[in-house]
This record gives structure tokens, sequence and C-alpha cells, in this order.
């Protein structure tokens, strides 16, 4: 028997049926399966289950254990049945007592909700980081449950992820507190994200600024008094605090700053009290981290720009995203990697195509493309390299998501160069909509 894959199940809001009901149904409908697919998501095929269509929006195989398809006699399924809130997100306000002016301190999610649905699935990393961060925090929990002693096994539960802007650190963040709110239902039936803009926890009337840190903190301590209720905390941009404190032991800032920062750092000490509580910050600037902070976080990871194989998987995803939703014609996708690899990248009517991906992948890998605009290419490569009203089929497509890229490179460039006043441009550059 090979290791527990993890079942995720939606049900409609619609349906009334019991989780168990639908545990059992789904159970019965993958016995008639040959293999399962890790990774995969079923959903319009439930339309032809007649058990199932009335009660299950999709059914999703996730877990990075299993790399291959599986038999499901050779399996142990754990099941997962969850609704997704629709109602989104509502902000939490302080008021300042100095100007009596209300603040957006923070902002709440109901969790699992519909607005992070498929998101963890999206994100593509060339290293374990998912994984790992995942089962750090379900540890993490496991421990908290048992009842092991923090002041003798260290653990906060903080998790400190950091690298340049637009590498998906807050996705990922969003990501794993939606995972964990499915994975950890039995033990927490609700489950709230609270995310948090560092810049906003100061306010302008520094006299306040620890007073609200420290009342912001406190509604944290309140969600989280409610045993049955997961609370996740996002910090966004971390080293804001850091900077703040600096500034003010150089005589900068007021030094209500550095109490500021203090009722930060004093409140991540009693949120590791709270059984049912984990820190999640982001930083873009790693120098500039408060070490007081980071001697905090159990893990630090640093999350960079994609890599050639997580470039390929990511615009893979885009060529089959735009396929099924009729943006290109054809429904053939571009080869996983590993077929690629096997062939030892021969290139042969089969993986020409493929092929042709890999490449735009790795010029993307070496021009340090962040995850954000690697995402944003196919939707460049329709809107400006491609006649408008056009379906065209995959090889059209990835000529213009080439030229995408050519373009994304050149304007970076002349951003650079538009920055350095004593730059003078390359012949050939364009002026004014003109070419020299």
């Amino acid at each position: 028997m090979s290791a527990p894959l993890h079942v995720e199940i939606v049900q409609k809001r619609s349906s009334r049926a019991s989780k168990d009901f639908i545990k059992e149904t789904v159970h019965c409908y993958l016995a008639n399966f040959v293999a399962i697919k890790p990774g995969a998501t079923l959903s319009r095929e439930l339309e032809d289950a007649e058990d199932l269509k009335e009660h299950v929006q999709s059914i999703s195989f996730c877990d990075a254990e299993h790399e291959c398809e599986v038999a499901p006699s050779d399996c142990e399924f754990v099941y997962h049945v969850f609704r997704l809130d629709t109602f989104g997100a509502e902000t939490d306000t302080l008021t300042d007592a100095a100007s009596g002016e209300e603040l957006a301190a923070a902002t709440m999610w109901a969790l699992p909700n519909e607005e992070f649905h498929g998101l963890w699935e999206s994100l593509v990393y060339d290293s374990r980081l998912k994984a790992d961060t995942l089962r750090f925090a379900e540890a993490a929990f496991s421990f908290a449950e048992r009842g092991v002693d923090p002041n003798v096994v260290g653990v906060n539960r903080v998790v400190l992820l950091h690298g340049p802007t637009g590498t998906g650190k807050t996705s990922l963040c969003r990501a794993l507190a939606q995972k964990l709110a499915v994975r950890l239902s039995e033990r927490f039936p609700r489950a709230r994200l609270l995310e948090i803009d560092a810049h906003s926890l100061f306010s302008k009337w520094f006299s306040e600024s620890g007073k609200l840190v420290a009342r912001l903190f406190a509604r944290v301590a309140e969600l989280a008094e409610d045993p049955r209720l997961l609370a996740v905390v996002l910090v966004d941009e971390v080293e804001s605090l850091a900077a703040a404190r600096q500034a003010a032991l150089r005589g900068l800032e007021p030094s209500d700053a550095v109490r500021a920062v203090n009722a930060v750092l004093t409140a991540l000490d009693r949120l590791r009290r709270l059984p049912n509580a984990l820190l999640l910050a982001t930083s873009n600037v790693t120098g500039a981290i408060d070490v007081a902070f980071v001697d905090r976080a159990d893990v630090k990871r640093l999350v960079g720009p994609p890599s050639a194989r997580a470039a390929y998987a990511v615009l893979r995803g885009c060529c089959a995203e735009l396929a099924t939703r009729g943006v290109l014609a054809g429904c053939a996708a571009p080869l996983p990697l590993c077929d690629l690899e096997s062939a030892r990248f021969r290139e042969t009517e089969g993986t020409a195509q493929s092929l042709r991906l890999w490449r735009v992948a790795r010029e993307a890998a070496a021009a340090q493309l962040s995850g954000r605009a690697l995402r944003r290419l196919p939707f460049l490569a329709c809107a400006l390299h491609m006649p408008p009203r056009t379906r065209p089929a995959l090889p059209q497509f990835l000529d213009a998501l080439h030229a995408a890229l050519l373009q994304h490179a050149a304007d970076a460039a002349a951003l650079r160069d538009a920055g350095d006043p004593d730059h003078a441009p390359h012949d050939g550059s364009v002026r004014n909509g003109t070419r020299d």
C-alpha cells in the first residue's frame, strides 16, 4: 500500500447530503477507475455521474507524495468534503484614538473561500516549497494538539517567505491557509484568514501606533478563543516593521515606532501559546527584515523567479487553460516535461511544439521573469501579437508567445535605461514612437 492520496471534494451549496454520504458515493465512483492521476481535477465529467452531479462540484486528487498515476486498489484515499464560502472579504477597522479616524487594519476571509479555490494547484515551484510548508503547518498543529510544551520543543508556528516581488509569496500564503482549512477541517470546522498590511500598523499619529498594533493582535486573540476555529494571520511586507525600528534607533523616526514594533514581537510571543493560530509573513527586501522577527520564524524560505522547469509547467498549464476555454484551436496540449526528458529532448513530429515551448521557458528563466510576469505573457501574446478575433492553433500561439517574451525584455530594458540619466540609447532604440 502506497502513501495516502488526498481527495478534496467540493460540495455544492445546494446539496443537503451528509459528508459521509458524499464520501461513500465518491468512493464507489472512483472504484470504477483504472488509474488516477494526482493533480487532476474532475468537474465536467461529474455531469454524467447520476449519483454525484446533484451534490458534488469538483473532485481533486492532490498529494505531493504521488508523482505517477496510481490504481485505486493500490492506495488509501483520504477524503475531505467541504463547501466554498462565497461572501468574499470583510474589512476589519480600528479607530485611531488621537484623530477619531477609522483605519482599515486588516482584511478577513472565511475559509475555504471560493476566491482561493484552485490557487494551490496553480502555483508551480521547482522545489518542495509547497509540500514543505504544508507539512510544517500540519506537524506544528499536531504538536499543539498533543500538548507539546513549546518552551521545551521550540515551535512558534511562524513561516517567513522572502524574495523579489512577483514570485507568488502572498499567493502561496493564501493557498496554504486554504489548504489547511480543508485538511484540518475535522479538528477546525471553522477557519479565518486575517491579512494585515504592515504599513497600516503605523498610525500617522505616532503616539497611537503601539496601541493600534496591540489592539489589532488582540482581535486575533479573540478569534482564537474559539478552539474549533483555525486562525491564520498573514503579515505582508513585514520588512516595513524592521525599517521603522531601525529608523527610530538612528533618530530618524519618533521612538513610538520602536514601541509599535515591540508590540508586534510581543504579540507573536503570545500567539505561540494559542494552539489554533499560525502566522505567515512575506518580505520583498530580505536584508531589511528585523533580526528579532527572523529569530521567531520556524521556517524561512527564499521564493525566487521560476526556473526553466517551473516556467515550462506554468506556460503548459496556460496553454491547456486557453485550449479548454476555446481561445486556442484544437485541444492538443504540450507534453509534460517528463515526456520530453524521456525522449531526451529529441525533436520529432510529436515533440516539436513542446520543444518550442521549452525554449521559451528557458529564455524566460534566463531573463528571470517573475511568476506574475510569466503568467501575463499568454494574454499579451493573444492581445498584441495575434490578429484580432482569431482562434490560433498551438504553433501560431507559440510564435506569438515568443514575441511577447521578446517585447517584455525590450520594455524592461527601456524602463531600466529611462531610470539611468547617464545612459545613452543604443543604436536602433525607439524614441517617441520612431526608430533611430
